[in-house]
């Protein structure tokens, strides 16, 4: 459910609102989770990273801030980081999103309810 561009929201359409994007933060939370665990067993793995390194390696890595402190050096590393990179960061942006929706909600919910 899509809330209308005017400022007037009703309780019910809110809470319904509300609602919907908890649950999505919720699957998108655990995706995000999935991915970063997922890359840091790679990166371990394959890279032979530390632990620490490997999830500073795929934070770093799927919130775009890529310091180049750390790389992958093998062939198997870099095709991975190539698409983990793809599926990633669109995943962290959605639940980026999700994170300014509700909070955008919550305020609407507290307006409402004066």
């Amino acid at each position: 459910m899509e809330l209308p561009q005017s400022t007037s929201y009703s309780h019910s359409d809110l809470e319904a609102e509300h609602t919907s994007v908890q649950r999505q933060f919720r699957a998108a939370a655990a995706v995000a989770l999935g991915l970063l665990g997922l890359g840091a067993v790679f990166y371990h793995a394959v890279e032979h990273l530390k632990w620490l390194d490997s999830f500073y390696f795929t934070t770093v890595t799927l919130t775009t801030i890529g310091y180049g402190d750390i790389a992958p050096k093998t062939d198997a590393g870099k095709l991975f980081t190539i698409f983990y990179v793809l599926v990633g960061i669109g995943t962290i942006a959605f639940f980026a999103n999700l994170l300014v929706k509700n909070a955008f909600i919550r305020r609407e919910l507290r307006r409402v309810k004066r």
